[in-house]
């Protein structure tokens, strides 16, 4: 399991946790941070580091809505988890499951539960 501390997180979970990573899977590079928008409307900094990365898997949450979204213009996929944990405006706790084979994204589930 890989992860990255998020806003709210206190010191114990961010010595832990980096802020971001960047890692390959099967051949398939993943970059994954906390905050950092969506294609089209990423951070300026978050889309420099896409750019300098060309990951081909980005993963971002804070905004705690559950997307899965293709980047044409950086050629990469972007999830948005959603969230999982309890605290938080939204109505469902969100998470996704998948599996990398050989470099490629397969079995793309969503998993949604009662807050």
């Amino acid at each position: 399991m890989r992860g990255v501390y998020g806003n709210i997180d206190d010191q114990q979970i961010r010595s832990e946790y980096p802020k971001e990573l960047y890692f390959d899977v099967e051949g398939l590079t993943v970059y994954m941070t906390h905050i950092g928008g969506y294609p089209g409307k990423y951070q300026k900094l978050i889309k420099k580091r896409l750019k300098e990365l060309k990951p081909d898997l980005y993963i971002c949450g804070h905004s705690h809505i559950c997307k899965i979204m293709k980047d044409h213009n950086l050629d990469l996929i972007h999830f948005n988890p959603g969230a999982i944990g309890y605290h938080g405006f939204h109505s469902k706790r969100t998470m996704i499951d998948f599996s990398i084979n050989q470099g490629k994204i397969k079995d793309i589930k969503i998993h949604e539960y009662d807050k």
